[in-house]
């Protein structure tokens, strides 16, 4: 059969119908794939790009781990110029499934530093050490990374002429975490700020990453939710995209702070184009946190 225009103008109306119930279930996220498909849209924000500058010096090497049970745990310096410098240090960690040079391949952190000191930023040193997937805390096999992050990377650093009398920490998902867990261990005055992306932080502890909690309990043990003042006179920094897993869990830790702290929320996923989006803006905040009495 032949269909009428009449069939045609319904049949479009049905197509129009169905793509605004189908725009109203991406909005209120009830559709499979929904961050996916935001992105396609292009309701996740402008991508981050890295700058078109030449990187400064990078130092890398690897240490046998005994913090990581034996495990040979490769590290990197990044310099924002060509020479070593004697600098306050940016200890950043990597998200899952990352290593030391992830912060460089895919985020661009080596020419993003250079930029920032380009900019006026006052300068320090970006240091990455392998974190394997233990969320950089104490696992019941008995590794771990954070320990050797304090007791074996941070001489490291100080032994290549870095000063790490005055640290800051930075990292993205599940380094987010790590780093906030680890800023409040060491605390102020030793650390000037922790600045975060996309921190992998849970309300529900029984929801916690399998890959780096065996069950609620241990979650719960090294959780960094409702110990936010282990953070007392540290600046703390903490960006998430709205479209992000860690959405929720990112706002309730934010909120369970006294006092304020610098959060932004923008459309964004769990990806490299929001994280780079927001970089610039987290290298600032670090490099006048290392480089002033404090905020």
């Amino acid at each position: 059969m032949t269909p009428t225009r009449r069939g045609l103008l319904l049949g479009g109306g049905a197509v129009v119908a169905a793509g605004v119930v189908g725009a109203v279930g991406v909005e209120e996220g009830l559709l499979p794939g929904r961050t996916r498909v935001r992105g396609l849209l292009g309701l996740d924000g402008p991508s981050g790009h890295v700058p078109e500058v030449s990187p400064g010096l990078a130092v890398s090497g690897s240490f046998v781990s005994s913090a990581r049970l034996g495990a040979q745990t490769g590290w990197s310096i990044l310099y924002p110029g060509p020479k070593k410098e004697r600098l306050p240090v940016l200890v950043s960690l990597h998200g899952l499934g990352g290593d030391h040079t992830t912060a460089v391949e895919k985020l661009g952190m080596d020419r993003f530093l250079v930029a920032a000191a380009e900019a006026g930023v006052p300068r320090f040193a970006v240091a990455t050490a392998d974190g394997g997937t233990t969320y950089w805390h104490p696992r019941p096999s008995g590794e771990d990374a954070g320990a050797m992050v304090v007791d074996e990377l941070l001489p490291l650093l100080s032994a290549h002429g870095l000063d790490t009398r005055r640290i800051a920490f930075h990292g993205w998902s599940m380094g987010g975490f790590g780093a906030l867990r680890l800023a409040g261990l060491i605390g102020a005055p030793r650390v000037a700020a922790v600045a975060v992306l996309s921190a992998a932080l849970w309300t529900d502890p029984a929801q916690a990453s399998p890959s780096g909690f065996a069950d609620s309990a241990e979650y719960q043990e090294f959780s960094v939710m409702h110990r936010q003042h282990d953070l007392d006179h540290v600046a703390v920094r903490l960006d998430c995209g709205t479209d992000d897993p860690f959405y929720d869990g990112d706002r309730a830790y934010v909120a369970g702070f006294t006092r304020p702290v610098v959060r932004t929320f923008q459309p964004g996923a769990h990806n490299p184009a929001y994280w780079t989006r927001m970089l610039p803006a987290q290298l600032r905040f670090v490099g006048r946190s290392l480089g002033s009495a404090g905020e």
